[in-house]
């Protein structure tokens, strides 16, 4: 699934030494990253756009909001971005905490540029992939909202392992009718064949699922 493309990925960091910030910025500059810095969690805030992409790197003690707060704040608000803790002050609740909350990965400062880089890629790998469930979602919410809803019956019939003679016995049409609903909910749906579409109402039942929990 592709990523749209008006979505900008960077690196954005936040920590209120401007050295830091230098350094972590030439180092993920260097393995060819685009960066965004901030020296406070509300300057990161007040940038926020919802179409950024790519992954957090959050200093834990910060003017204002600290790292923590700021971890959080995006969590109750909805906002999945991958967030790598770092701080040169942690302690075992402060990991445990920030892990429990999401964090991709809690480096103590000084760490190996090594650390960073492996934590900043399986941050971004994980911000793509959400972003391209988000966009599988969108675009077969799409394709289910153009069905009528004799098709959708059809559709979840077909995809529950009814034949065409069993459908058309239960929802009291003809076989040709069925034939002819199946093949309308075949071409909406984009599925190539019975597996695809199988898929797509699975994805579709466990993304309503997830957003119910």
């Amino acid at each position: 699934m592709s990523i749209a493309k008006d979505t900008i990925e960077a690196v954005h960091i936040v920590d209120d030494d401007d050295a830091i910030l230098a350094g972590l910025s030439d180092l993920l500059e260097s393995a060819g990253l685009r960066t965004r810095q901030y020296l406070s969690a509300e300057k990161f805030l007040e940038s926020w756009n919802p179409r950024f992409a790519g992954c957090l790197v959050l200093d834990v003690r910060l003017p204002g909001m600290s790292g923590i707060e700021l971890q959080g704040y995006l969590a109750q608000n909805g906002v999945a971005f991958p967030v790598i803790i770092m701080t040169a002050h942690g302690d075992m609740p402060m990991v445990r905490k920030a892990l429990k909350a999401g964090a991709v990965e809690f480096l103590i400062k000084p760490f190996q540029d090594e650390e960073l880089l492996d934590a900043v890629q399986q941050a971004l790998a994980q911000d793509r992939t959400r972003r391209s469930d988000e966009e599988l979602a969108h675009n077969l919410q799409a394709r289910t909202a153009s069905l009528s809803e004799r098709e959708r019956q059809i559709m979840n019939l077909v995809t529950a392992g009814l034949t065409n003679k069993e459908i058309a016995d239960k929802v009291f049409l003809s076989v040709v009718t069925v034939k002819l609903h199946r093949s309308q909910v075949m071409r909406k749906m984009q599925a190539a064949s019975l597996a695809d579409l199988v898929k797509m109402s699975e994805w579709l039942k466990n993304a309503r699922g997830s957003a119910v929990s």
